[in-house]
């Protein structure tokens, strides 16, 4: 994947670095991780950012095979 320097706040950065290690994710990819949030926020504003967050892992989900279709208890679906 092509890589592009892009000049951030200091403060940002550190908070990048802080918030990556937590996730086990370098400062660069949590930068990426929170653009990405933002930008679908940005084009989805009626979804709440815990709605998207939990969208981006089930996308990486069903990716790795850990997908499965929701069984109503009735059976019949919505």
């Amino acid at each position: 994947m092509p890589s592009a320097a892009v000049r951030i706040p200091e403060d940002f950065y550190k908070q990048a670095q802080t918030r990556g290690r937590a996730k086990h994710r370098s400062a660069a990819a949590q930068v990426a991780y929170w653009a990405k949030i933002g930008k679908i926020a940005e084009e989805n504003p009626d979804l709440p950012v815990s709605f998207i967050k939990d969208m981006l892992v089930g996308m990486e989900e069903m990716k790795a095979g850990e997908a499965f279709p929701y069984e109503f208890e009735d059976g019949k679906g919505p």
